[in-house]
């Protein structure tokens, strides 16, 4: 018997959990900061990384989403692709981080994770999105690319 959908493994232990909710209070933080800072605090972040494939990428924001029901409200876009991106980083891999805007009505600032220019787990089609800056893997703040 085929399953349709992978099994999502909801429960990663004590570890995994503290892991997500450290990701979750830090991305509440750094979501705060300026855009300049937040870029450079996760260029650094980001060094000594591989890139994330996309079953690893959204596997994190999977968990995320399930670890935190209030990650999944439509205004926490920047805290939730940051704590995937920690998740991401506890595990030696980095998706790059997008921050623009969604060129569609109604236009809205926007985050979200890509992996190889293809977008992570979003509703809407990635034709849409305009990037502002993005933060890839191997960090150092002079790989941020502004767009």
């Amino acid at each position: 018997m085929s399953q349709v959908l992978p099994e999502i493994p909801t429960r990663t232990g004590l570890g995994g959990e503290i892991v997500m909710a450290l990701a979750l209070v830090s991305a509440r933080i750094l979501s705060r900061q300026s855009p300049r800072r937040l870029r450079r605090v996760l260029g650094r972040v980001a060094a000594g990384t591989r890139p994330a494939s996309y079953a690893q990428a959204a596997l994190a924001r999977d968990q995320i989403l399930t670890f935190s029901p209030r990650c999944r409200a439509g205004n926490t876009c920047l805290p939730r692709s940051i704590a995937v991106l920690l998740v991401c980083r506890a595990r030696g891999i980095w998706p790059t981080l997008c921050v623009g805007v969604i060129a569609t009505p109604p236009f809205r600032a926007h985050a979200w994770i890509e992996v190889d220019e293809q977008v992570v787990g979003e509703p809407v089609d990635s034709a849409f999105y305009r990037k502002f800056f993005s933060v890839p893997c191997g960090g150092s703040d002079g790989q941020v690319r502004y767009f």
